[in-house]
């Protein structure tokens, strides 16, 4: 039998994304050894393409914020809500938080081959187009096997492992760590287009989610680039997309149809990519770290695309890992419990607590409300920018109760 290589690093990080390459370049930053193992190759196509300000504050951390300011993306400073004829806007510049004003819109493929490129820069080695196949975490210190494209393997043992791979959840299918997710079975049809849009009404500088007229519980967004294209897709139960899958195209351009404030501003759109589709996305495990290993961003959890939380969430939950991570490493005893998973998982959750009352249709009462207090709309939008963690603002406090009563308020203004 062939011997296999065998090679001992300080950090294995398991896959390129951003929080991938966050951590890592925070580690190096710090005088660590980190080795990146990436399966695919970039640029890659991913969605998740409307960042939220709170990503820039560790784009900035990790050294890279000069870089993506130079790359041309789209302009971002807030997120529109649309529902029939109601109409609601959010600033960035304006929230509770007063944190950074304005973020960007990207392509992913583009956008994630920068801040691996970055990440690279400051000397972090890199491997694409390798899997790990293998994880055992019984021994002393951790050991992977890695598998080029060529089938050949290797091994790599670390003093740590950081599993940034998104979807892909490494260590939670490796180590038996996945858990269902109590949300439904959602599905996203999407694609990009050439947008050609020239409705006075759109801002090309903030998202726009908008509403099925009739099913509360549909939504649509529509992310502009710099480049005169959009992305565009659809979210649903699964059992709204019953009939409607064998052609991808026709049936999120007829969900558009159905949604006239949509299909207006979308009405010159040129539809030159096939459409894609993912289901099943919300993902949950029963731990966020172990012996020798954290779990990071959509590796340990997804909820759900509507407030495009999940790149904030990965790269808080890189930043925060890097640096309890860079103590360890140093020689001080650090708690994961205590230091890394509750307090990431509070941010997580006031996420959700929004997450679950948009679907309820209870904090869509909230946004299109006519007359919401300019404190209040402060304080949310902070959370739509990303300060999910500011145990300042009452909205992430206490974002379940004062979500039931501030909706309770609306409907009955409205009733």
């Amino acid at each position: 039998m062939p011997t296999v290589e065998m090679e001992r690093r300080q950090v294995v990080v398991i896959g390129a994304g951003p929080s991938g390459a966050i951590a890592a370049a925070l580690l190096k930053r710090q005088g660590h050894d980190v080795l990146i193992i990436e399966r695919q190759h970039f640029p890659r196509f991913s969605i998740g393409e409307s960042l939220l300000a709170h990503c820039l504050d560790f784009v900035e951390e990790a050294g890279m914020l000069e870089a993506v300011n130079a790359a041309g993306f789209q302009m971002k400073n807030g997120a529109a809500f649309a529902w029939g004829e109601r109409y609601s806007a959010f600033d960035f510049g304006d929230t509770f938080s007063q944190g950074k004003p304005t973020t960007f819109q990207v392509q992913r493929a583009d956008f994630d081959k920068l801040l691996a490129d970055q990440a690279a820069l400051q000397g972090v080695e890199i491997r694409y187009g390798e899997a790990i196949v293998s994880a055992d975490f019984e021994r002393a210190l951790p050991q992977l096997t890695a598998q080029r494209e060529d089938g050949s393997q290797y091994r790599v043992e670390a003093d740590f492992v950081l599993d940034a791979s998104g979807y892909g959840r490494v260590l939670p299918r490796l180590l038996d760590l996945e858990a269902p997710s109590n949300f439904p079975v959602r599905q996203a049809v999407f694609t990009h287009v050439e947008d050609r849009i020239v409705h006075p009404g759109f801002d090309r500088q903030k998202i726009l989610v908008t509403t099925h007229p009739e099913h509360r519980d549909i939504w649509f967004w529509t992310i502009p680039f710099s480049n005169g294209r959009c992305s565009v897709g659809v979210v649903a139960d699964q059992t709204h997309f019953a009939g409607r899958l064998g052609n991808l195209d026709d049936c999120l351009r007829g969900f558009i149809a159905e949604t006239p404030s949509l299909s207006g501003v979308l009405k010159d759109a040129v539809w030159d990519t096939p459409a894609r589709t993912i289901g099943g996305y919300s993902a949950n495990v029963k731990t966020l770290h172990g012996p020798g290993f954290a779990l990071l961003g959509n590796a340990a959890e997804f909820l759900d695309p509507v407030f495009s939380s999940g790149v904030t969430i990965a790269m808080r939950s890189a930043s925060m890992a890097a640096g309890l991570l860079s103590r360890q490493l140093n020689g001080e005893a650090v708690d994961w419990q205590d230091e890394f998973a509750a307090p990431l998982k509070r941010g997580v959750d006031t996420f959700r607590a929004y997450v679950e009352g948009w679907y309820a249709g209870t904090f869509q009462d909230v946004i299109f409300h006519a007359d919401s207090s300019p404190d209040i709309r402060r304080m949310i939008s902070s959370i739509l920018a990303g300060y999910a963690w500011d145990p300042r603002n009452p909205f992430v406090s206490e974002a379940k109760r004062r979500l039931r009563v501030l909706s309770e308020i609306c409907a009955g203004d409205q009733g």
